[in-house]
């Protein structure tokens, strides 16, 4: 069963206003997308359908573009993935590194949505300069 609209676009409402609030800098795309930059890297919520009765809020940050991806790298990221409190590495399709972490919507609050978007700044801020020096790459500020 599919996450009625009301509740999508009341999440989306939410998480706008809280945005607004905290995040006076936020860019909103207008279909419940919105990108903050902080530090050297730039963090994209998106706000999705779950279940009947929920949402969820994606919060990812790119990390690393166009690094060599070795086994190396990947085994590093894995195993960070097992150390972080929240959140875990990915990769896109074309390659490029991010960390994402997501929360449910439905009963959002501010203090958790900025708790998981200055985490994700913080974790992708850290991790984009360790992943160049290990396998080369663009940090989301390189351009």
């Amino acid at each position: 069963m599919e996450t009625p609209t009301e509740i999508v676009n009341q999440t989306i409402e939410k998480t706008e206003d809280f945005l607004r609030h905290s995040f006076p800098d936020y860019i909103s795309y207008g279909n419940g997308s919105f990108t903050i930059s902080r530090g050297s890297t730039q963090i994209m919520l998106v706000v999705r359908p779950f279940n009947e009765t929920d949402t969820c809020i994606e919060c990812m940050a790119t990390v690393v573009s166009g690094a060599t991806l070795t086994e190396e790298l990947l085994h590093y990221l894995l195993r960070k993935n097992a150390e972080l409190h929240f959140g875990a590495f990915g990769l896109l399709f074309d390659g490029t590194i991010i960390f994402s972490h997501s929360i449910t919507g439905a009963n959002l609050d501010s203090n958790e949505l900025t708790t998981s978007v200055h985490s994700v700044a913080i974790i992708a801020d850290y991790y984009d300069d360790e992943i160049v020096k290990m396998a080369g790459g663009k940090r989301a500020s390189d351009g």
